[in-house]
């Protein structure tokens, strides 16, 4: 598949680095030449020089036989005018990153089509859904829906002193005695293991479990772990993405105070909001936090555009009291120093944003895709070729690719948590959680004839 990526920032790097891996024929546009030698170095794509919105740059870049194009520079004029000039070409699928909320108003684009792009997203929205969507499970530090949110993929870290430190997998099936989640993933430093029965589970690691929606309490437990909706939230930094978190979670009857340091744009939030308490304060300064009530907090989401503020104020309400905190990153790289400083959830809007896109650009044959952020591993849905190879057998039989993991079978409207004794049918849909090296051996399976 031939891929052009228009825009060698964060997302442009993220996506062209997953793609690389996978062989694709990738080619990534940008006018920043320095930066364009250092990503070829590091990457086996192709790179040029100059503007995604050329004529001759497209051309040059091969854009009548592109199956994928993918314009994410921080302009969205650029964005959107490569996506409408590709058009002219038989290109199978366009997606264009835009920022400003003008363009994204209710009308201005009625249907994406128009524009012959099937993509529009925007990172601030994508990062609001995701802070939403943790606030409702607030243990995990990471999650993702299949089956229509009926079946959750949900990552936890352990830390020292809980007790299932040591155990091995198949202990963890004997002691939990009923068999309602499958481990799919340990997440260890920069490894990620896809876990067999003798595997056990250390302090610090990240591990993703899938579940039915229904379960999660008891699996919960079981880890000793909880998760509870927050009563009381503090939200730093009242810029779009904060303005847009504070409104989803007034929504939802949770106590939500807004802390922004510009007066003027206080007056717009005071304005704009219904039921948050809107505080014009420094979101460093401790006296004030600590008198409005932050040590009482059960959740502080710093946001501000700045990522030092962001981690000290985190930091700060941790040290005050504060339960558990979710940092918006700009440099995707500070994520994985955070966690040892005592940062619960560090998300990086434009990882956010990348993970959006491939989500959308393999969704093709199969179902949902989950990209798990900052590991190289995927979990999608995959409806099961109707031939003898696959129909009534044994998972245990299947002999299923090195690297990938069978979660969940959906058939129809029930959801099943498989052991290898259960049997896959012809036209289920199985959750499998695989990582990258496992792409093309699990390619290779499921095309295999009878």
């Amino acid at each position: 598949m031939r891929i052009i990526i228009v825009g060698a920032g964060q997302v442009g790097f993220h996506i062209c680095e997953r793609f690389s891996l996978e062989n694709q024929d990738v080619v990534l546009i940008d006018t920043d030449e320095k930066k364009l030698k250092r990503i070829e170095r590091d990457l086996n794509i192709m790179t040029i020089h100059g503007s995604g919105a050329s004529a001759r740059i497209l051309a040059e870049a091969g854009i009548a036989k592109t199956d994928l194009f993918i314009a994410v520079t921080d302009s969205d004029e650029v964005n959107l005018i490569a996506c409408i000039m590709s058009s002219q070409y038989n290109v199978k699928t366009r997606i264009a990153r835009v920022r400003n909320q003008d363009f994204l108003e209710e009308g201005m684009f009625p249907d994406t089509k128009v524009l012959d792009i099937d993509m529009i997203i925007s990172p601030d929205q994508a990062m609001t859904d995701e802070i939403v969507s943790l606030c409702h499970i607030s243990a995990a530090f990471d999650m993702a829906k299949f089956a229509d949110g009926r079946l959750m993929l949900l990552g936890y870290q352990i830390k020292e002193g809980n007790p299932r430190l040591g155990m091995t997998l198949n202990k963890l099936m004997k002691v939990h005695g009923s068999h309602n989640f499958i481990m799919t993933a340990i997440i260890r430093g920069k490894d990620t293991i896809i876990p067999r029965g003798s595997d056990a589970i250390q302090a610090g690691d990240k591990i993703y479990i899938m579940v039915r929606r229904e379960d999660i309490f008891r699996v919960e437990k079981f880890f000793h772990l909880s998760s509870q909706t927050p009563h009381k939230v503090f939200i730093i930094g009242g810029g779009r993405i904060g303005y847009a978190v504070a409104r989803a979670l007034e929504d939802l009857n949770i106590e939500v105070f807004l802390v922004e340091n510009s007066r003027q744009r206080c007056e717009f939030l005071s304005e704009n909001l219904g039921r948050t308490t809107v505080l014009n304060i420094d979101g460093l300064d401790s006296h004030d936090l600590v008198d409005e009530g932050i040590d009482q907090a059960d959740l502080v989401i710093s946001l501000t555009s700045d990522d030092s503020n962001n981690i000290m104020s985190s930091l700060l309400a941790k040290y005050h009291g504060a339960k558990r905190c979710i940092t918006k990153i700009t440099r995707h790289d500070f994520v994985p120093l955070l966690g040892p400083l005592g940062i619960d959830i560090a998300l990086s809007s434009r990882q956010v944003a990348a993970s959006m896109i491939l989500r959308f650009v393999r969704r093709g044959a199969v179902g949902t895709v989950a990209t798990i952020m900052n590991s190289d591993a995927e979990a999608m849905e995959i409806k099961v070729p109707m031939t003898r190879n696959f129909d009534n057998v044994a998972l245990k039989d299947l002999n299923f690719p090195k690297g990938s993991i069978i979660g969940a079978i959906v058939r129809g409207r029930k959801i099943l948590i498989p052991s290898g004794n259960t049997r896959v049918q012809a036209e289920d849909n199985l959750v499998v959680f695989f990582t990258r090296d496992a792409v093309k051996l699990l390619e290779r399976y499921f095309d295999q004839e009878e």
